[in-house]
């Protein structure tokens, strides 16, 4: 199955002169979302995650499914505010700003292995942050992995560790 069959191209969304990859449609399409889970396990299972990290806010849409399937637990990586209890956050240079991104302090155990996953790789600064993050938390970070990437941004350069992407766009 070609899951690009499956995700939709909504142009100029959220701003002019972006091109948004949907994968509502994916997510809708029963057969095409096992496929999507199934190929997103067999590339993630090889790294021998104990957790799954997913990125706000559809990496969790990606993330949650993965590791019940995995086996694994599931953690969050969201924005500033959103999560109860203390906290860890991280500030992180965007191309047009910075942002943070926290997780919960006791979200992780050291030495435990988290695979960090989000729906889109683009210019890589949020995995690359949630990469840090989880490390500053003492966990041991393998891999990361998306859904979509779109290689024509290069954002993998930004990562020091291998991703894995399912469905990749060169423009």
């Amino acid at each position: 199955m070609d899951l690009k069959d499956h995700i939709r191209g909504i142009p100029d969304f959220p701003k002019p002169g972006i091109l948004f990859y949907d994968i509502s449609t994916l997510l809708r399409h029963a057969d095409a979302w096992q496929v999507a889970m199934g190929r997103m396990s067999s590339v993630v299972r090889k790294h021998h995650p104990d957790v799954i990290a997913g990125i706000e806010s559809r990496g969790f849409l990606i993330a949650a499914p993965l590791a019940l399937k995995l086996g694994c637990g599931f953690i969050m990586l969201r924005k500033k505010g959103k999560l109860p209890g203390p906290t860890i956050p991280l500030d992180y240079e965007l191309e047009y700003g910075t942002d943070r991104i926290e997780i919960q302090a006791d979200a992780v155990e050291p030495g435990q292995r988290v695979v960090i996953v989000d729906d889109l790789l683009a210019t890589g600064g949020t995995m690359a942050a949630g990469i840090q993050l989880l490390r500053k938390v003492g966990a041991v970070v393998p891999a990361a992995a998306a859904l979509i990437e779109l290689t024509f941004l290069n954002g993998r350069s930004k990562l020091d560790v291998p991703c894995d992407s399912l469905v990749a766009y060169d423009e």
